[in-house]
């Protein structure tokens, strides 16, 4: 009972240390704990803390062992903890409710010096606040006066308002309808059809950049705007944010899309709130989109958990808000902060997310909440029509040969328009100031007239035209055009800029671009080369593949080369190729010394350039040419069949932007791409020997090695 008297006695009592034994020692340990307790908790709380916890009497008795399990149920905060420790037990729980004790008066100081900091915060602020009201004070007893410093921050801030630049010429260009949006027509049209139904989807656009997703995805909701069935108001807004600026802060002070608090210390919230402990929730993206679309392009590259949140809130189609200053019992709150604490911010909105990357990248359940739309890539008589409309629209002559050139460095319709507003400004830039002036005034006075004379007309045919794409929308026509296209800069002049071919040479010059639709195919057959066909990300390319074949210097003891940046797939469909061979050929590949490679360094991997390897092999061995207008993918079996790969509609467009005129596909891809894609002949086939029969020239690769 010594330990409970030292707890609770006398202030002025002292106590001279004896010699302690061991078991001495263990109780002295145990008293001390108690007063510890007592330092840190207050006698009052501990005492509170031990009738909680049914430990009162336990501290009380004269059982070493009950005072410990005293100990334990305070520390623990279990006041189920039966039964009490055996005597060997003691000392380990004495040791190991030391160091919690340590822990608890480490926190305590920490906490000390949080509470001074804050302390000396709020002192601060009080002298800041009653600075504030001073001033309100003054300004009150005298209104309409501003000092000098703040007028000259209200005029410098007039002076800015004062300075307008013209349009930029991205802006002015970009597509104001869907007959603007080049080479998407099926994309567009699936697109309208699920958003401008009772029933609107949440859609994951896939395709490679500057093909008009953002565009396309703006103007149909437009578009669904004017259908009586679509649920979007006239007044539905369009959201746009990009998911590589988008992070996710597990501290929650900062989330633009899904909103975050601001909590009345930390982050600031509103004064008169502040001041009063209230924090103040601050919706975020997803209730600016609510009633519409929120747009994020690069979605691919939103973080995970950021990811997860956002599935979270399109579940719920609200956001909530957490707070640990929020208070529902505290009367200051505002009853727009408590509906939003207790009740959430609406967030029913349709969600678009556009990436250039694919789907793995994004969350699986956020995807299967989603309908996918592959938008296509562009071939270059696309590039090719978006160039020539972009010229109309700036009043520029291109020169023979321009807009084509423009096709050879690009595949994206921005980046297009790019290169031709560069070599526009290139040549703008070599004209005197009078003749700039000539081309870019606007109407001359007797077109003003003109313009005066049937401006009731024209405003006649806009409101019928208009009626008339709303009607087509309805029965499920193809999109029609919903909007005037934007103005051109200038009417057609005595004057035109003039872009030519040098002008677009030195844009890519400086902007170091190289020719990226260089024409590969050829009419002329060649022996050991073969063109097969890669897929990256959206973009599909053309592969070439090459091999030569010597006999070996000593027969059934030949090698065999290959790339090795190739993938393992890929090395396997070389000896799945020499087993085909053997079969169709009767040759050996043993027999030879074979170095198969992929021009350009290209780094392939898995296996559906097999059927590529075959052909190049059998070609270099047997001496047999390959037709260089064919190009072929496909996996090759042990059995010589063409299996099924991926990527097949995206390889076809690099088949063609390369010249390719003949594809080969395998049998089982048929319903991947359509009849005469992009005006290719397409064979789909199902054994090697099928292919061969198309890839070769001749049937030179047939010949037996006796009949040679």
């Amino acid at each position: 009972m010594s330990f409970f008297k030292d707890l609770f006695g006398s202030e002025g009592q002292t106590k001279k240390p004896p010699e302690l034994s061991s078991e001495a020692r263990i109780d002295a340990e145990i008293a001390a704990l108690f007063r510890m307790l007592a330092d840190t908790m207050g006698t009052e709380r501990l005492v509170i803390q031990a009738g909680k916890m049914n430990a009162m009497t336990l501290m009380r008795s004269e059982s070493r062992r009950e005072r410990v399990l005293a100990l334990m149920r305070i520390l623990e905060e279990d006041p189920l903890l039966t039964p009490p420790p055996s005597e060997a037990e003691i000392p380990e729980i004495l040791n190991r409710m030391t160091e919690q004790m340590a822990g608890m008066l480490a926190r305590r100081d920490l906490e000390d010096r949080i509470e001074r900091k804050v302390t000396e915060k709020l002192e601060k602020d009080h002298e800041e606040y009653v600075d504030d009201i001073r001033r309100q004070v003054i300004s009150e007893e005298s209104p309409g006066t501003e000092s000098p410093h703040d007028k000259k921050k209200r005029e410098d801030l007039e002076a800015l308002e004062r300075i307008h630049l013209t349009q930029s010429v991205m802006e002015l260009l970009r597509p104001q309808s869907f007959d603007e949006i080049v080479g998407q027509e099926r994309a567009v049209r699936s697109l309208m059809a699920k958003l401008s139904s009772p029933y609107p989807q949440h859609l994951i656009l896939y395709g490679p950049p500057g093909v008009g997703k953002t565009t396309a995805a703006r103007l149909v909701l437009e578009a669904a705007k004017k259908r009586t069935i679509s649920p979007f108001a006239e007044c539905a807004p369009f959201v746009e944010t990009d998911g590589t600026t988008l992070r996710w802060d597990p501290r929650d002070m900062t989330n633009p899309l899904l909103g975050s608090v601001h909590d009345p210390i930390y982050q600031g919230a509103q004064k008169s709130l502040a001041d009063s402990g209230v924090p103040e929730p601050k919706p975020g993206l997803v209730t600016d989109a609510h009633g519409g679309i929120l747009f994020i392009d690069e979605i691919g590259e939103m973080d995970e958990m950021l990811q997860n949140k956002l599935l979270k809130v399109l579940e719920d189609k609200r956001a909530y808000f957490e707070s640990a200053y929020y208070d529902p019992d505290d009367k200051r709150v505002p009853p727009y902060i408590r509906k939003l604490f207790e009740e959430g911010a609406p967030a029913d909105f349709v969600l678009i997310g556009a990436t250039t990357r694919d789907a793995d990248h994004i969350n699986p359940a956020l995807r299967s909440r989603c309908a996918e739309i592959y938008f296509e890539p562009l071939t270059p008589a696309h590039i090719l029509t978006i160039v020539e409309n972009a010229a109309r629209r700036l009043n520029v002559r291109l020169a023979d040969g321009a807009a084509q050139l423009i096709s050879e460095y690009t595949i994206e319709g921005r980046k297009a328009i790019n290169i031709l507003a560069d070599a526009y400004s290139l040549a703008l830039n070599r004209l005197s100031d009078a003749e700039i002036e000539r081309i870019v005034s606007r109407e001359t006075s007797d077109e003003e007239k003109k313009d005066t004379v049937q401006e009731a007309a024209s405003c006649e045919a806009v409101e019928e035209n208009a009626k008339e794409n709303v009607s087509r929308e309805t029965v499920g026509d193809a999109p029609a055009v919903t909007g005037q296209s934007n103005p051109v800069v200038s009417r057609e002049t005595s004057l035109q800029i003039r872009v030519t071919k040098d002008d677009i040479y030195e844009v890519a010059q400086v902007s170091r671009l190289y020719q990226f639709g260089r024409k590969k195919a050829s009419d002329i057959p060649a022996v050991g080369r073969v063109f097969g066909l890669g897929v990256s990300g959206f973009l599909g390319s053309l592969i070439e593949i090459e091999a030569v074949a010597f006999p070996a210097g000593e027969k059934g003891k030949g090698s065999v080369r290959f790339n090795e940046t190739a993938g393992s797939m890929a090395k396997d469909s070389v000896f799945n190729a020499a087993s085909v061979m053997r079969q169709l050929t009767g040759r050996d590949i043993h027999d030879y010394d074979i170095h198969v490679n992929v021009i350009g360094g290209g780094n392939i991997d898995g296996p559906s350039a097999g059927t590529a390897i075959l052909a190049a092999i059998v070609s270099a061995v047997t001496g047999a040419a390959i037709r260089q207008d064919v190009a072929v993918t496909g996996e090759i079996s042990l059995q010589g069949e063409m299996k099924p790969v991926g990527g097949v509609f995206e390889k076809a467009y690099g088949a063609r932007q390369a010249g390719i005129s003949t594809l080969i596909i395998p049998w089982e891809n048929k319903k991947d791409i359509p009849e005469e894609h992009l005006g290719l002949t397409i064979h789909r086939l199902k054994k090697a020997e099928e292919a061969f029969a198309v890839l070769f020239a001749d049937d030179t690769w047939k010949k037996k090695p006796e009949e040679v």
